[in-house]
């Protein structure tokens, strides 16, 4: 296997399907490895469009927005492989994949409502995109204190403030939009609306990163939405979201090492042929050993992390949280370090505009910020850990 570590896939965590899925995965991946080269011509908004229609009819998206059989959430462990895998080929359907289910998770885990889950179909097979939008400008983390605000006015909401750091903003059919409707104070009072993007009253505006992506905010004057355009409960919307993020933390650590597995081995391949003075080749230098044996035990580390957390979110088992941020912790901050070495260990050629090391450079960097900070994962794993034990 190229992406997989077949060691660990044989550990108890996984089960045959699992392994299944990884094996089929691979193969994926191998027919699939010129399309980011094929595409690269095209937009970052296109581009999503297209990967999220491939993946739609490729049957992986159903991976995110379906529940597991006899469970009501997706199988982590079938998500976090799927992410590895996807990291591994490229950025862009990676990201493709994990903001549609994202987008989806507040429909298919909390809706009753016909007309919104109706919508399921189409987000599973990439007929439509849609986005998750929580973050503002003046709040990030810290999601209680949201200020847009859906105020009730006759039969309808009327949805006022602003929506930053969206994923998929400029290119979705609709928006999740978590929003404060008044049940109660603070985190009591958010709800999640289902905001069509065309919508009269909503303005997109495009965000330019450091790696690419279809990615802005949204703008929110006086835009109507119909009364049942509240997903799920009212002021359930907190809890929803925490809910979301802590399933897919974990699959932000699965990411990390899809990214770091694909510099790790095209670093081994550098060093095996870089000749350096004096005879021989990089790879024999013992500084090399040294970052390059570091790099293979953060590989296994961070792969071991990530399966205990997605095994036990898949046997609902308590106090997966803590567990789940170490697994993000652990696999983007070392991803990140491990990334840095192939750089350095690539000398000038790791620098060039678009070369792998560079890209992967840009593209790690998000996932220590996405979905908590690094700095809040250890906020959630000091408490876990400094709690009295009975």
């Amino acid at each position: 296997m190229t992406i997989f570590d077949p060691a660990i896939l044989a550990l108890p965590l996984y089960e045959d399907r699992h392994r299944a899925l990884a094996a089929r995965l691979e193969s994926w991946v191998a027919r699939h490895a010129m399309l980011p080269a094929s595409l690269a011509g095209e937009s970052e908004d296109e581009r999503g469009r297209r990967y999220t229609r491939l993946l739609g009819r490729e049957g992986w998206l159903a991976f995110a927005v379906d529940p597991a059989e006899g469970r009501d959430r997706p199988d982590l462990r079938s998500v976090c492989l799927i992410r590895e895998a996807l990291a591994y080929l490229d950025d862009l359907i990676d990201f493709a994949f994990t903001i549609q289910g994202l987008a989806a998770a507040p429909i298919a885990w909390f809706a009753t409502a016909p007309g919104q889950r109706d919508l399921l179909p189409a987000l599973r097979d990439g007929e439509i995109i849609g986005s998750l939008a929580l973050s503002e400008p003046a709040v990030g983390s810290n999601l209680a204190a949201l200020a847009a605000s859906a105020v009730r006015d006759g039969n309808e909401f009327v949805l006022t403030g602003g929506k930053t750091w969206v994923s998929n903003a400029t290119i979705a059919d609709h928006h999740m939009v978590l929003a404060r409707t008044g049940e109660g104070p603070g985190g009591l009072g958010l709800s999640f609306l289902l905001v069509p993007g065309g919508k009269e009253g909503l303005r997109t505006r495009a965000i330019d990163l450091m790696a690419p992506r279809a990615f802005g905010s949204l703008d929110f004057d006086g835009c109507r939405l119909p009364g049942d355009a509240v997903i799920g409960q009212g002021g359930g919307g907190f809890r929803y979201a925490m809910e979301i993020l802590d399933f897919y933390r974990v699959a932000v650590g699965a990411a990390a090492i899809g990214f770091a597995r694909r510099a790790f081995q095209s670093t081994v391949e550098w060093c095996r042929g870089r000749e350096v003075a004096g005879g021989g080749r990089l790879i024999q230098t013992q500084g090399t050993a040294n970052k390059i044996a570091d790099m293979a035990m953060f590989l296994d580390a961070a792969a071991l992390l990530v399966a205990r957390a997605a095994f036990e979110f898949d046997r609902d088992l308590d106090d997966v949280v803590a567990h789940a941020s170490m697994a993000k912790l652990f696999a983007t901050d070392g991803a990140a370090r491990l990334i840095d070495e192939a750089v350095q260990l690539s000398g000038a050629a790791g620098l060039v505009a678009d070369s792998l090391p560079e890209r992967l450079y840009r593209q790690i960097r998000a996932l220590r910020i996405y979905e908590g900070t690094s700095e809040i994962q250890k906020m959630i794993i000091a408490g876990a850990a400094s709690r009295p034990r009975l």
